[in-house]
């Protein structure tokens, strides 16, 4: 037998024209840094989010218990309540305990608001519940995957699970407990159809097996569009987010029409997906509306053929009625079919990112980091980003106590070595030694204790500028931070604030360089043996470059310090220069010897305002107190 056409003839059907869409156009254009992997199956995605949604039940398995609890005393209110009402109509007739019969009718109506009652409020309370829990693990999460896990899942993609996909769920008891208390009401409706006449129940059944098969035909369909509605709209939202952040280069370049065109691409294809899942909900839902009251009519029918022969009574007829009405009413399963398809999708969306496995995993058995001066050895460090080789078999020693200056042009490596040390990344070959002891066997808490960072754009992380500095060490007081900030030459324009230290961060306006400084003194407050100033002072004129690195003596003495460094100047001021080409060390050795190589001078070559013909002396650097 031919499979039906879910489309009527002569109209474009929007199954083919996703298909056709979905191999003909790109669904992303590949963005710098990413390395998204292709998306799962929509079996394997609504699989994966029933397993998370049944993690969710286990948890607040009490709350469920409870609403379970409303649902079941509201079902059975229900059922009970054509019961009573039918009493209530033949003691009209009769005459015969009336009273009771309307106070009877009037406990379970007050029953059934009560109980629905609060069956709304634990649904809303438990899912928030679940909602709020799904967001913690998955931001923890995404922290836990770090710079890898940002390329595998860019910040869009982060944003619509976080929010869409992760509070899909939140309906999810209601739902499941709704879905639930309807085949529950349906069944004990043709069960009191029964005990009222046996031939009225078998009329009901005969209207089962075609509404499972639509609901099976909608479930077959509207899988996988679903999957990708979700998947486009965070596709949409990646491409907006990025150009987000490089709105100035776009208004400068004149070039905002063509990138409103790259955001919007994968419109057509979430069109698509979205009159897909339409066109499946319109296939069934004509269907079962059809079939809903083609069944009450053929019910109450047949109880009037009954009523008229003396098989049932008059109350037995309004109660037949009432039945009939309770159980048709599972035809709105369907809607709850679809939420929960929804719901799983979102789960299963939650769930990729849950089980993605983090580059950098804690140590099984983690070994103590003994006191040391921080001498830092690499030995054999390879590392692959999205199959290019960015550090090949790298082996660099690291005196400690050392002020060591890393250099090389764009690409060779500096940046993803220093990443390596207190395992921001980690190495796919070789290991990174920090005094005598495998960073890999460090407990990650003990070893980013131990080394600290300044990066070329530091994040405004805290509420306020005194939060920011101490954020690596909440507990410090004014007092540290103030002193941390001197050293950072940033006490001035931090005190000339609103509120000072006070101010909140995004009340602060602030140049690259301030914000820099800032930076460097959240990584000087820190107490580190190993420092790393990752470009950390690219944005600082010349002259406050020299006034930072002279208070920085204070903090670099008796430390190891490691900066990638774009100046000669930078260079000059370091005891050792690490000379960095294709991804591996070239030379180790003082800025002046290194500067009699050509090659080397060409690494600055770019950099405005240093001459690279004219080195400077190494001497004349203030270098770390020894």
């Amino acid at each position: 037998m031919p499979a039906e056409n879910p489309c009527p003839p002569r109209t474009p059907c929007p199954l083919k024209t996703y298909a056709r869409r979905a191999r003909t156009e790109p669904t992303r254009v590949p963005e710098p840094e990413t390395e998204a992997g292709p998306p799962a199956a929509p079996a394997a995605l609504r699989r994966e989010g029933r397993r998370l949604l049944r993690a969710a039940v286990r948890r607040f398995r009490a709350l469920l218990g409870l609403l379970a609890a409303a649902t079941v005393v509201r079902v059975a209110a229900m059922l009970a309540t054509p019961v009573m009402l039918g009493r209530a109509i033949d003691a009209v007739r009769s005459g015969r305990g009336l009273g009771a019969a309307i106070a009877g009718l009037a406990l379970v109506l007050l029953t059934a608001a009560l109980a629905d009652a609060g069956e709304e409020l634990l649904g809303t309370y438990c899912g928030s519940r679940i909602t709020a829990w799904l967001r913690h693990r998955l931001v923890e999460r995404v922290l836990e995957l770090g710079v890898p896990g940002r390329r595998r899942f860019p910040a869009g993609d982060v944003l619509s699970r976080l929010t869409e996909s992760a509070g899909g769920p939140a309906a999810f008891p209601a739902l499941l407990l709704s879905g639930a208390a309807a085949l529950a009401t349906t069944a004990g409706a043709v069960v009191a159809l029964a005990l009222i006449d046996w031939t009225l129940a078998l009329v009901f059944a005969l209207g089962v097996p075609p509404a499972v098969l639509a609901l099976r035909m909608f479930v077959a369909k509207a899988g996988e569009p679903f999957a990708d509605y979700q998947r486009h709209q965070a596709e949409i939202g990646t491409r907006l987010l990025d150009a987000r952040q490089g709105a100035r280069t776009i208004r400068a370049s004149g070039t905002t029409a063509r990138e409103v065109r790259r955001i919007l691409r994968p419109l057509p294809l979430l069109g698509a997906a979205g009159r897909l899942t339409w066109d499946a909900q319109g296939q069934v839902g004509w269907r079962l509306s059809l079939l809903a009251p083609l069944l009450q009519i053929m019910v109450v029918g047949a109880a009037g053929f009954r009523l008229a022969s003396g098989d049932v009574t008059a109350g037995e007829l309004v109660a037949a009625a009432s039945y009939t009405a309770l159980a048709v009413g599972a035809a709105a399963l369907f809607d709850t079919f679809v939420a929960l398809l929804n719901c799983e999708v979102g789960a299963g969306r939650v769930a990729e990112v849950l089980d993605a496995v983090p580059a950098v995993r804690p140590p099984e058995r983690p070994a103590p980091l003994p006191e040391g001066p921080g001498a830092l050895r690499l030995r054999g460090v390879t590392v692959r980003v999205g199959g290019r080789t960015v550090l090949d078999r790298l082996d660099l020693a690291v005196p400690p106590r050392t002020a060591v200056a890393v250099v090389g042009t764009s690409g060779s490596g500096k940046s993803m070595l220093v990443a390596t040390i207190a395992r921001l990344v980690d190495p796919d070959e070789g290991s990174v030694e920090l005094d005598g002891v495998d960073v890999a066997d460090v407990a990650l808490p003990e070893l980013r204790r131990a080394v600290a960072y300044a990066f070329e754009r530091p994040a405004l992380l805290g509420a306020t500028v005194h939060d920011m500095i101490a954020y690596a060490r909440p507990g410090a007081d004014r007092a540290e931070v103030r002193r941390a900030a001197r050293t950072a030459a940033a006490d001035g324009f931090v005190r000339a604030l609103p509120a000072g230290y006070g101010t909140p961060l995004a009340e602060a306006p602030m140049s690259g360089g301030e914000l820099q400084r800032l930076g460097l003194a959240r990584a000087a407050l820190a107490d580190a043996r190993l420092l790393v100033l990752d470009d950390a002072t690219s944005s600082l004129d010349t002259a406050t470059e020299m006034r930072v690195t002279r208070a920085l003596r204070e903090v670099l003495a008796g430390r190891t310090s490691l900066v990638v460094a774009r100046r000669p100047a930078t260079a000059a001021r370091a005891d050792l220069v690490a000379w960095l080409d294709a991804g591996r060390v070239r030379a180790v050795a003082p800025h002046a010897e290194l500067w009699t190589d050509p090659g080397y001078r060409a690494v600055f070559a770019a950099e405005p305002g240093e001459p690279p013909g004219d080195p400077v002396p190494q001497a004349a650097a203030p270098g770390p107190a020894r």
